[in-house]
């Protein structure tokens, strides 16, 4: 077998390595399970630098030990990695501090505001608080506050994505489709921001301490002598620029129109297209880049949205816990026998899935909330309830993406562990009244990253072609009318209005307990 392709995902709960053919087929794949951070103080999120890439070798050096003619008809590689997760170094490339991971909460009041004629310009076009949460939210700015012995130390400043290439290649640079935080990019041009931009003063960091972009699909450089000792990568072998997990699971997913939605049921729920025009679904909230140069991925999330999987594990599935493990399957297969015994609608309990604040939509006061609880509800109906609410809060999110593009949806595609669970996506094509399409690869993210790689080492002629090639569609959801009919009642007549009358309730929460800051 010649002219294979390695793609590398990590991710928040694990790191996978997975070697594919041109045609999109797995050959062979690793898969090692990481503690995403730890907590030193509460709402923080942090792990060694180092963890991530001792831990990506594990599963690169795995897969190279079971599988070395795979391994050696390998012709390049590509990278992708959670987003927003940061690493400073210092000019010997160690880290000068553990990581921040994305799900870290911390805050500062300690930045100074846009001020002068752009302070008010923004002032005039609502964008003065928008701006402020955002600085407060940056970790640049709270690195400049508490710690900037730290950054007067380092040498770069990457995101998890331009710290593994460093390990990888030896060389400063990242992807531009990597750069999804706050820093100052410009989303529109996909480059860092021209002299003289706000975004320098929101987001202060010189240049130099900022990675060379790579478009995705471009060279990034080869693996080094030292990478290929720890992570029985070749010595030499093209490194090929990929995406975000999130862009590469809807490259993966096969999501190049924008009449064709790509929604993750990942940690972070998100709901997307790609679109060759710049749009904004929330006001001054930019698209991201995606896996291909020069289009656009509109976005919209719903932070620690099938986290709430993970939780509802935790703190009510003890029964199927226990199940799995006696026989040796993910508890995730037992749920789904809770939501095949509640009604479409889970009796009217219903879940508004804002638990965490936003800059906008969520607001900086947003908390969720379950609503219409009554003594006929078991475990059975929240688990359900969960599940639609995330849809429910996810199709919220679809209909302002069509809104502003002026596209309307024809599919669903989706990626992510949570589209796993058959109840799942039918619920989705019953909210949404549209098919869902589940791919037959599972580890879009990883396909995604390999068609980036197929394209740059020429194996495909473009990313249309690759995408044809590489992605497939295993089975079609259709909408079943009368559920249909029952969820668009619900979602119009009670779940749009949820947030905007608890909002001030919100308010008076944060305002008396503190929560959220």
């Amino acid at each position: 077998m010649n002219d294979l392709l390695l793609a590398v995902d990590a991710g928040t709960q694990s790191i996978r390595s997975i070697i594919f053919d041109p045609e999109g087929n797995i050959a062979a794949r690793s898969r090692v399970e990481i503690e995403p951070y730890k907590s030193p103080k509460p709402g923080w999120a942090e792990q060694d630098p180092d963890y991530f890439w001792r831990k990506l070798c594990e599963t690169t050096g795995r897969l190279a030990a079971e599988n070395p003619s795979l391994m050696g008809a390998v012709k390049g590689m590509a990278l992708t990695v959670q987003r927003a997760t940061l690493v400073n170094l210092a000019a010997d490339g160690t880290p000068l501090r553990p990581a921040i991971g994305w799900p870290d909460q911390r805050r500062t009041h300690k930045f100074k505001p846009i001020g002068g004629i752009m302070g008010l310009a923004m002032k005039l076009i609502g964008m003065h608080e928008t701006v402020s949460f955002a600085q407060g939210e940056s970790e640049l700015n709270w690195l400049n506050a508490e710690q900037p012995e730290i950054m007067d130390r380092t040498h770069k400043y990457l995101f998890l994505s331009g710290y593994l290439l460093y390990r990888l290649t030896g060389l400063f640079r990242d992807s531009h489709a990597a750069q999804v935080g706050y820093v100052p990019f410009d989303y529109r041009r996909a480059a860092w921001c021209r002299k003289g931009d706000w975004h320098w003063k929101a987001f202060p960091v010189a240049l130099e301490k900022l990675p060379e972009l790579v478009a995705p699909g471009q060279d990034v450089g080869r693996v080094t002598a030292a990478a290929a000792r720890d992570s029985g990568l070749p010595e030499g072998l093209p490194v090929i620029a990929a995406g975000a997990d999130k862009t590469c699971e809807f490259l993966g997913a096969g999501c190049l129109a924008p009449d064709a939605a790509g929604m993750s049921f990942g940690t972070t729920a998100t709901i997307g297209t790609y679109t060759n025009r710049y749009i904004e679904v929330i006001p001054f909230i930019p698209p991201y880049p995606s896996a291909i140069p020069g289009v656009y991925n509109t976005e919209f999330q719903i932070y620690r949205g099938f986290w709430l999987v993970s939780w509802f594990k935790k703190e009510f599935g003890c029964s199927e816990v226990q199940r799995a493990e006696k026989e040796g399957v993910d508890p995730e297969e037992f749920f789904d026998e809770l939501l095949d015994q509640v009604p479409a609608g889970s009796l009217g309990l219903m879940l508004q899935p804002t638990w965490s604040p936003g800059v906008k939509i969520p607001g900086p006061e947003a908390k969720g909330s379950i609503i219409g609880f009554g003594d006929a509800h078991t475990r059975a109906h929240l688990y359900r309830a969960i599940i639609e609410g995330l849809i429910y809060g996810l199709k919220d999110g679809g209909e302002r993406i069509q809104k502003r593009s002026g596209v309307t949806f024809r599919e669903i595609r989706a990626s992510g562990g949570g589209s796993q669970s058959t109840r799942a996506l039918q619920i989705t094509a019953d909210v949404f009244n549209l098919p869902v399409l589940k791919p037959r690869i599972h580890d879009t993210s990883c396909l995604g990253a390999a068609i980036d790689a197929a394209v740059g080492l020429g194996l495909h002629s473009d990313f249309k072609t690759a995408v044809a090639g590489m992605t497939r569609v295993e089975r079609v959801f259709e909408p079943d009318p009368e559920r249909a009919a029952r969820y668009h009642e619900l979602y119009h007549e009670v779940y749009k209005h949820i947030y905007e009358k608890l909002k001030p309730y919100y308010r008076k929460i944060r305002k008396i307990t503190g929560y959220p800051d």
